[in-house]
């Protein structure tokens, strides 16, 4: 069963970055290395997309997408607790309403977190 609630916020690994993709590429290459190619081409689609489109929409969902990311990844017991969210309601082998509606709890809660 998902209704197992993490325990309480831990100390994050590092300081929340400020929302610029500088300071979140470098916050991501501390704390999950392996994501930076992602990161790097998420970066690359979102200006291109803003150019061709005249619009700062992808600029800012980047900056939202990674912002969340790494307001989750600070709390290395937090994004544990995700990951395993993510598995139940890829699993289908349980009903996903507690798993989902606690992922979408720590989604809103990073967001808060990073100012977004």
């Amino acid at each position: 069963m998902t209704a197992h609630r993490p325990e309480p916020l831990t100390e994050p690994l590092i300081p929340m970055p400020a929302l610029t993709p500088e300071a979140l590429r470098a916050a991501v290459e501390k704390l999950t290395p392996s994501r930076v190619p992602a990161f790097v081409q998420d970066l690359v689609e979102a200006t291109t997309s803003a150019q061709q489109n005249q619009s700062l929409a992808p600029l800012r969902t980047f900056v939202h997408t990674w912002g969340v990311f790494v307001a989750i990844q600070r709390r290395p017991p937090l994004a544990a607790r995700l990951r395993h969210l993510e598995e139940v309601v890829g699993a289908g082998t349980e009903d996903p309403t507690e798993a989902m509606a606690e992922i979408r709890a720590i989604h809103a809660a990073a967001e808060a977190e990073a100012g977004l």
